[in-house]
């Protein structure tokens, strides 16, 4: 507290509230509006104590304080919502129409079309992706040529520094910027979309578009170079992947052949701050893609993703990869969209225990209203996670 009785909402705030609550996301919302605090292999570091009673870094970090439902109605049609999963327009399956693209991408290659697409046609004049070195360390990288979007392709299983990248990109001559995001990521820049700061309006107007990665959690890198360190010694990693839960293992591409580590020993490596995560599905973005998942297996899921538009301009960009022939459409099993409705559901409820279990109230959750109608439906019963087989 201040002198007068108030919450630090500063960077004193983000280090008693955020960072020493094992709360950090890593998103680096905060990373690159001033010079007092950077992010250093996967850790956000405060370099200079600076004493501002109210900061951008609070402002917008996705663990302070967030009224979800202003973000909601701001940003999408209130008719579209969906308590579970957010906005929603429609889901579909997709992948590349080209083989090469779906070889090199993660699952289906669909986040790497619609980039390309994107600044094809002009949505966007330059991109921010998620990139990560031969140690698996993750770093952005702005991109503004197509050619080079598929280098940037596949999975990075570590939180990416995306909004220093995006906060750097946006204060240069650059118009229209678009980000893949995490839900974190997505949340941060919804939130500054809605309520920036006077000096941020003329940057935030120049966000065309944000599309949202489904997430589960992500691994802290260090953790995670520990175990491949035991698992694989010196050997090259050409890539990972985590399969559906009930293969119950990653598998890791080395130059030597596919490694498998149980899941069990991958959950000791997840974030800290993932088991306080309220979005499975990145609501706060345009269009959102994950992994497919069908009656037909993983041997075919692989190679698809579902995706979920959320906007007009999300459906607009959708439809122009139908009408290109650049994404192939398949039909969506009939009981996809209450799965993901389930699973979601199930996420959200497990981050409300876990914040009533840090603060030791159900009025206390942190940086989630105890009164926002989705959390309201949750405690009540009126969202459910119940499986369905």
């Amino acid at each position: 507290m201040d002198k007068n009785g108030k919450s630090p909402e500063g960077q004193q705030g983000i280090n008693i509230k955020v960072l020493k609550q094992g709360l950090c996301t890593g998103c680096s919302a905060c990373v690159g509006l001033c010079p007092s605090m950077e992010n250093y292999k996967d850790k956000t570091i405060l370099f200079h104590d600076c004493n501002l009673d109210k900061g951008r870094c609070f402002t917008y970090c996705p663990r302070t304080p967030t009224d979800l439902e202003t973000l909601r109605r701001t940003l999408f049609n209130p008719g579209d919502m969906v308590s579970e999963i957010g906005a929603f327009k429609g889901l579909y399956m997709t992948r590349a129409t080209d083989e090469t693209i779906r070889a090199g991408a993660q699952h289906g290659g669909t986040v790497t079309v619609l980039i390309q697409l994107a600044l094809a046609e002009g949505f966007i004049d330059e991109a921010i992706l998620a990139d990560q070195d031969d140690q698996l360390l993750p770093a952005a990288q702005s991109i503004v040529d197509v050619d080079k979007v598929f280098g940037k392709a596949g999975s990075k299983f570590v939180v990416s520094p995306t909004l220093s990248a995006f906060n750097r990109i946006s204060q240069t001559d650059t118009e229209k910027i678009g980000v893949v995001a995490t839900p974190c990521q997505a949340m941060a820049l919804a939130k500054m979309r809605v309520n920036p700061v006077s000096q941020d309006k003329i940057r935030m107007e120049k966000l065309k578009l944000v599309i949202g990665l489904f997430c589960g959690w992500a691994l802290d890198w260090r953790k995670l170079q520990k175990l491949l360190k035991e698992k694989l010694g010196d050997f090259q990693i050409k890539g990972i992947d985590i399969l559906p839960s009930n293969h119950a293992c990653m598998e890791v591409y080395t130059i030597h052949g596919v490694v498998k580590i149980p899941i069990e020993e991958v959950i000791n490596c997840v974030r800290d701050n993932c088991s306080y995560c309220f979005d499975m599905t990145c609501e706060f973005a345009d269009i959102s893609v994950g992994s497919a998942r069908s009656e037909e297996g993983w041997d075919v899921d692989k190679g698809w993703n579902q995706v979920i538009v959320r906007t007009s301009k999300g459906a607009k960009l959708l439809a122009l990869a139908r009408e290109k022939n650049v994404l192939e459409f398949k039909a969506v099993p009939d009981k996809n969209i209450e799965k993901l409705k389930k699973a979601s559901a199930k996420k959200k409820r497990t981050c409300l225990m876990n914040l009533e279990q840090m603060t030791g109230s159900s009025d206390d959750l942190i940086y989630i209203d105890p009164e926002d109608p989705v959390v309201r439906q949750i405690k009540t019963g009126r969202i459910n996670d119940v499986h369905i087989v």
